[in-house]
């Protein structure tokens, strides 16, 4: 990633962009402007984005359907949501849709400001924290997770979104088949402890994931809890290098 990361702020209020735009660029940004989804496709087409500032609240499209849209295409850029909805439903739905974090309006440029680089840090760590040397693909049951790209593809071939908390997760679990996690190794392989805004407990994250994996909370398959100890990924996995 370049020295200044390249913002992109997407929100239909003038005065916010124009705030934003001049908070960020101030304190190391380069920062990219759009009112509306047509706008940031074609912001993201012509130039690198590293991270994307993105309201949810916006007419036509809405920051979900964008996120969503993202993620759907394959498309990894880290997504920080704004909203004047601050009810914990919202942010859930917000990091389901593949937000890497959340923020509610009214809020502190500052605020932003170290959610971005918290985020950043994150996107940059990845690949040398937790990417197995040379693998690029791992497969088990029928599934593929590609590294590079992110992408979680299901047995029937069906593309399936996940956050960047998911993501970590996943890949995690992925490079130590067979192996107990106790919970804060899962917290330090993930950084979640570290760096996540939101904090949330693994149980609640191997829960979604587990959704994502069509897994069956009763009767898991894949990731199997291991009573005092934590969790194992159960089944064998292949990967696939360069």
């Amino acid at each position: 990633m370049e020295t200044m990361p390249h913002i992109l702020v997407v929100d239909d209020d003038r005065e916010i962009r124009a705030l934003l735009a001049g908070y960020l660029g101030r304190n190391g940004c380069r920062v990219s402007l759009a009112g509306e989804g047509r706008q940031m496709r074609e912001v993201m087409e012509a130039s690198r984005i590293d991270l994307v500032v993105l309201d949810l609240m916006m007419p036509g499209e809405d920051g979900l359907s964008l996120c969503r849209s993202l993620r759907g295409s394959g498309n990894r850029t880290p997504v920080i949501m704004l909203t004047a909805r601050g009810e914990p439903v919202d942010r859930i739905v917000g990091l389901e849709m593949g937000a890497d974090d959340y923020l509610p309006k009214p809020f502190e440029p500052r605020e932003l400001l170290a959610r971005i680089r918290s985020v950043l840090r994150r996107a940059q760590a990845l690949p040398t924290n937790l990417t197995t040397p040379g693998a690029r693909c791992f497969r088990f049951e029928g599934w593929v997770l590609a590294v590079e790209t992110r992408q979680l593809t299901s047995p029937d071939g069906v593309l399936v979104p996940l956050s960047g908390a998911e993501f970590r997760l996943l890949n995690a679990f992925l490079t130590h088949p067979g192996r107990v996690l106790n919970r804060d190794q899962l917290m330090d392989l993930t950084k979640g402890r570290d760096a996540d805004p939101f904090d949330r407990s693994i149980d609640l994250q191997v829960s979604r994931l587990r959704t994502r994996l069509g897994e069956d909370a009763r009767s898991p398959r894949l990731i199997k809890t291991v009573r005092s100890e934590g969790y194992v990924f159960a089944v064998p996995v292949d990967s696939e290098g360069d």
